[in-house]
């Protein structure tokens, strides 16, 4: 269902784990994108970058990654925080609720590994956008992206589409690269953003999220 708030684009987006294979037009995708030009960024940067893959060039990519090793060393870490107890803990929590959903046992590794290949599919959205952007780009300019990313993936709700961001596909960045014509020399890959209509029969789409509470991460003072 489309979103007519942005309070409930932010409240039903989630990241979604199986699609429907409807298809999303090239009209409405540009549409989100256009829009989302005004994300905002220090000193005006821009640094983002992307292209958006459907039909052929979807699945050539695909068959590209299917069968090959992740890449070493690794385009960048996203797993450092979990020397932190509370990340450490939140993350465990993510496995069992997502493995949890699927029937997916704890110590089944062929069952978890299994699931986690389909990351290279998507998930099997009928479109996929991969970002990049120049390797001088710092932590304030990732944050950027990251802003343009979400200000995307409200819009999506929008149009009543839905959403995966990928980090995953990090683990083949040079070969994404190679495949999409961008030099691994000048730029670093983020991450991919699997778009489509969520497959809502599919349990992966409807385990319990957890966040914490607002006042164990914000304090207000003065007031």
């Amino acid at each position: 269902m489309p979103s007519k708030t942005v309070s409930h684009a932010v409240t039903t987006r989630r990241s979604v784990r199986a699609f429907l294979d409807t298809p999303v037009t090239l009209e409405t995708i540009r549409t989100v994108l256009d829009k989302a030009r005004w994300a905002p960024s220090g000193c005006n940067f821009q640094p983002w970058e992307a292209t958006v893959l459907a039909g052929d060039a979807l699945r050539g990519l695909q068959e590209k990654i299917r069968d090959v090793p992740i890449q070493d060393p690794a385009e960048y870490s996203w797993s450092d925080p979990d020397v932190l107890p509370d990340c450490l803990a939140r993350y465990h929590q993510l496995g069992a609720e997502l493995f949890g959903s699927v029937n997916v046992e704890r110590y089944d590794v062929a069952g978890r590994d299994a699931f986690t290949d389909r990351n290279r599919t998507s998930f099997d959205a009928p479109a996929l956008m991969l970002v990049y952007f120049p390797r001088v780009m710092g932590p304030p300019q990732w944050s950027d992206v990251g802003m343009w990313l979400q200000t995307i993936m409200l819009l999506l709700r929008e149009e009543g589409l839905d959403s995966c961001p990928q980090e995953f596909l990090s683990l083949y960045a040079r070969i994404i690269k190679d495949f999409l014509g961008v030099s691994d020399e000048s730029h670093i890959f983020f991450c991919g953003l699997a778009i489509g209509v969520a497959d809502l029969s599919a349990p992966i789409n409807h385990f319990t999220r957890h966040r914490e509470p607002l006042d164990n991460k914000v304090r207000f003072l003065g007031f």
